[in-house]
């Protein structure tokens, strides 16, 4: 049985936006889902600030641990300290797993169980609204992990350049553009034995993305495998900024975050219109 939408009157709300996507599937209120999300989880903020804590306690026990076995790394401009080498990639982590998470588990079991998505569509709200409206909560989510680690660095001196304080809007990037890939992913799991493989290549990725070792440990083509991986561009970025050395290539790991949101937000659009209006 095939529902449709009435049309949402573009010519009266304007904008660019509005002009390109066909009426019924975007009504230019993203932010109401962001509100809901709110309202949700302000009673159950310990579980939502929880994954704070994880990279907290890998800088503390690696970083600073194992770092006492370490006297310098190869950082991006030469020699640092191991915490200094390390407090960057976690806190490109944070911001993974602060939007990543919440854009699968969330998702799914909203859309799922919860049905919450079918609510939303008896509204003017379209499949447009839904997915921007969660990858906003999502870089809240990660954005959120990201401003405490960042200050977690800044209070253990693991900041040494004035360029760092490009790094939290950089973390808003990188979250915004996991939590898209992430709902986009969320919306071709069938059960939650799924989710297996949100982990199976989570894990991946903090542990080989040079999270703890220079670029220049792994072999070649393992090296070229990394310099494909979307925490490694985020890593290398932030770590950049933290230590001072910018470059144009920073430019290169910024695009490719923003061509990550752009196809992540269009692919959850058009597998959640496909699931929900059919």
């Amino acid at each position: 049985m095939t529902r449709t939408l009435d049309p949402v009157e573009p010519r009266a709300r304007g904008g660019l936006l509005l002009r390109v996507v066909p009426p019924g599937l975007y009504a230019g209120r993203p932010h109401a889902l962001v509100e809901r999300s709110y309202l949700v989880n302000r009673r159950a903020w310990l579980a939502v600030v929880s994954g704070f804590f994880e990279p907290l306690f890998f800088l503390l026990s690696l970083g600073f641990g194992f770092g006492q076995l370490v006297a310098t790394v190869q950082g991006p401009a030469g020699p640092v300290d191991y915490a200094a080498f390390v407090a960057p990639a976690l806190l490109a982590a944070s911001a993974m797993n602060g939007a990543v998470y919440d854009a699968t588990f969330g998702l799914f079991f909203k859309f799922k169980y919860a049905k919450v998505y079918d609510a939303v569509l008896a509204t003017p709200m379209g499949p447009v609204d839904i997915a921007v409206g969660e990858a906003l909560w999502c870089l809240l989510r990660g954005g959120l992990y990201s401003a405490g680690f960042l200050g977690v660095m800044l209070a253990f001196g693991l900041v040494d350049s004035p360029w760092a304080l490009l790094a939290l809007p950089v973390c808003l990037l990188v979250a915004l553009a996991f939590a898209a890939v992430g709902m986009a992913a969320a919306t071709f799991m069938r059960s939650w034995q799924d989710f297996d493989l949100v982990q199976l290549a989570v894990l991946p990725l903090f542990l080989f993305s040079t999270t703890f070792y220079p670029l220049s440990v792994y072999p070649g083509w393992l090296q070229a495998v990394v310099r494909c991986t979307p925490l490694y561009h985020a890593i290398e970025l932030l770590r950049g900024l933290t230590t001072g050395y910018v470059g144009w290539d920073d430019l290169g790991h910024a695009a490719y975050f923003v061509v990550m949101a752009v196809v992540g937000v269009a692919v959850a659009a058009r597998r959640l219109g496909r699931l929900l209006l059919t």
